[in-house]
């Protein structure tokens, strides 16, 4: 099988690559930084980069791509005087219209596959069900995330592919702090399996590292 992983050289995204190379599957993970080994260079709001990875891929089927590179800049912004138009361009150009600008450029590779899978990593802060104020622009892209990754699901249905939107849990990242209540790793193993079984008939879902169904 193979993977495509985005945001793979830390956090939950390298938990992931570990993860998925020690089954052994061909895993190819993107970061920002220039090419190195198995991570290839992918600025997730540039289409000039997309376009530089699409020549690089040739006819490589993709079997799985997770969309996990995402970034949280409000964290901990006031209200009276945070929140900078900067910070609403930034976040939305990588949780929101990245992930869309990655699934269309490895489309193609997605549709090589006999039955290809997205997984797009949100959060349960995207749901409308938890809204105890506070970092906006975060639960805003991540809701918007989990939006795009159901219209997709029903548009790609017809194809064969699957697209699941998942909350990773609370993890112990740079992002999540170190008080938060899961490693990397338990949250990488949930994903893994919960992405095996993502499927035509569970396309759409919104679910939690450890198989729950999220409300949205």
């Amino acid at each position: 099988m193979t993977i495509v992983i985005t945001g793979a050289n830390r956090g939950i995204g390298k938990a992931l690559f570990d993860g998925y190379i020690a089954q052994g599957d061909t895993v190819i993970g993107t970061h920002r930084q220039p090419d190195a080994g198995p991570m290839r260079q992918l600025d997730v709001t540039d289409p000039a980069s997309h376009a530089s990875l699409a020549c690089a891929f040739g006819e490589t089927a993709v079997d799985l791509l997770i969309c996990n590179a995402g970034i949280y800049p409000d964290k901990g912004q006031s209200l009276d005087d945070g929140y900078t138009a900067d910070m609403w361009t930034s976040g939305f150009a990588t949780n929101v219209t990245g992930v869309f600008l990655t699934i269309q450029t490895l489309l193609p590779h997605l549709r090589r596959a006999r039955a290809g899978k997205i997984a797009i990593i949100s959060s349960q802060m995207a749901s409308d069900t938890r809204a105890p104020g506070g970092s906006y622009i975060y639960r805003a892209s991540k809701a918007a995330a989990l939006n795009l990754g159901r219209n997709l699901a029903a548009d790609l249905a017809p194809e064969g592919i699957s697209v699941g939107i998942y909350h990773p849990g609370w993890v112990r990242t740079d992002m999540g702090g170190s008080a938060a209540a899961i490693d990397t790793d338990a949250s990488a193993t949930g994903l893994i399996a919960r992405f095996a079984a993502l499927s035509p008939a569970t396309t759409g879902c919104f679910e939690t590292w450890d198989g729950q169904i999220h409300p949205y």
